[in-house]
């Protein structure tokens, strides 16, 4: 599958979540059934997002990155970061694990979780195979040192730089979706939601970097 090819499904896909749900209600004068009409044909609960089967079958993350440059080692140093977000209620906390790849500053992996080592662990599974061996930068969260191979880790505090990119990307994420901004009054209703918007940009992104200029 060609990066034009999975640029092109994603922007469709994003159309289709963008797009706004249409309520159409015959002429009537009964005011019963005139409300009957609007009201929505299931609960908000149980309604499935529009775009949700579409999303699914968007490919591995994987797909949508360049690959590190053979003999340099630094095009594939990453910089590691975790992020708040929540669902719901800010009481339901969701954490967004980031890999980001310092030389080319796509995301080469994600996860959705709390902010225990298990879900440290979790993102360095999903790192691809050509990313697995690079060194790694992250800050002094010790899920990081309980999980990443000593010889590949350096923790590092926000003054040296080594992780400023990926910080900068997480502006870069609060900036483009409003779900993820610490204090607004956009935000996801289900888990499910959360996730694939996340996944839709995180691949919008990485094209866009992939793609000539």
């Amino acid at each position: 599958m060609t990066a034009d090819v999975i640029a092109a499904r994603t922007h469709s896909l994003m159309a289709t979540l963008n797009k706004p749900a249409k309520q159409s209600c015959a002429l009537t004068k009964n005011a019963a059934a005139y409300a009957a009409c609007l009201a929505p044909s299931v609960s908000p609960e149980t309604r499935s997002p529009r775009g949700l089967k579409k999303a699914k079958r968007l490919p591995e993350l994987s797909i949508t990155l360049l690959a590190p440059e053979a003999g340099k080692p630094e095009t594939a140093v990453l910089e590691l970061d975790e992020l708040w977000s929540f669902v719901l209620q800010r009481a339901s906390k969701r954490w967004i694990w980031v890999a980001l790849c310092r030389h080319t500053r796509q995301v080469v992996a994600y996860f959705i979780g709390d902010r225990s080592a298990a879900s440290c662990q979790k993102l360095w599974e999903r790192i691809p195979d050509s990313y697995r061996h690079a060194h790694c930068f992250s800050d002094f969260w010790e899920a990081y040192q309980k999980v990443i191979p000593a010889e590949q880790h350096t923790a590092a505090g926000k003054e040296t730089g080594f992780t400023a990119h990926v910080e900068r990307w997480n502006n870069t994420l609060r900036q483009r979706l409003g779900r993820f901004v610490r204090k607004s009054l956009s935000f996801s209703k289900s888990e499910e939601m959360h996730e694939i918007c996340l996944r839709l940009f995180l691949h919008r992104y990485n094209l866009a970097l992939a793609s000539p200029a």
